[in-house]
């Protein structure tokens, strides 16, 4: 990395956050550095503390009775991985509401693939079946095909070229003698 970048950078890759870009009118901008010096923050610090604030107040459930409901905060140790296969998983088990129209059609890939799940084989048929649940999630497995199962839901590759599973036992077993 040139000096210049170095520079630029604050320091190199010390970075605790990203960069956002956001648009405010003037009204607002002006009033959120009002806020910030208040505070005795800079506007960058009082932006990032204002969605941390709100984060702990917008809630993904609602709340009934005694219960106040779950914030985003509440449950943001439950939804962040440092792999984006596996937030989205961890969102659309625990908040399929939450997902928009392409992460749906992903989240439908991803359910019907039995090559993701653990499962067994069963019924007369003996075929392969599984439970949409957390447990069963085989997370590696998605990893690996995350980026095939983007471009599928994205229309740009074709369905048949998901990863495939053995739908049927190739030795069944003869349990007709197996006692009750």
């Amino acid at each position: 990395m040139a000096e210049q970048e170095k520079r630029k950078a604050g320091g190199g890759k010390l970075s605790r956050s990203e960069t956002v870009t956001v648009r405010l009118d003037p009204k607002l901008r002006y009033l959120a550095e009002l806020a910030a010096r208040k505070q005795r923050r800079t506007l960058s610090s009082f932006v990032e503390w204002a969605v941390q604030d709100c984060l702990e107040r917008e809630l993904l459930s609602e709340g009934w009775g005694d219960n106040p409901g779950v914030s985003i905060s509440d449950e943001a140790s439950q939804l962040w991985d440092v792999d984006e296969a596996d937030r989205f998983a961890k969102l659309a088990l625990r908040h399929p509401e939450m997902l928009t129209h392409e992460e749906q059609i992903r989240w439908k890939l991803v359910r019907e693939n039995g090559y993701l799940w653990r499962g067994k084989y069963e019924g007369a048929a003996r075929e392969w079946t599984w439970r949409i649940d957390e447990g069963r999630l085989i997370f590696e497995r998605l990893r690996e095909h995350w980026d095939l199962f983007c471009a599928v839901a994205r229309g740009e590759i074709d369905k048949a070229k998901l990863p495939t599973w053995i739908k049927k036992d190739p030795e069944p077993v003869d349990d007709s003698d197996i006692p009750f």
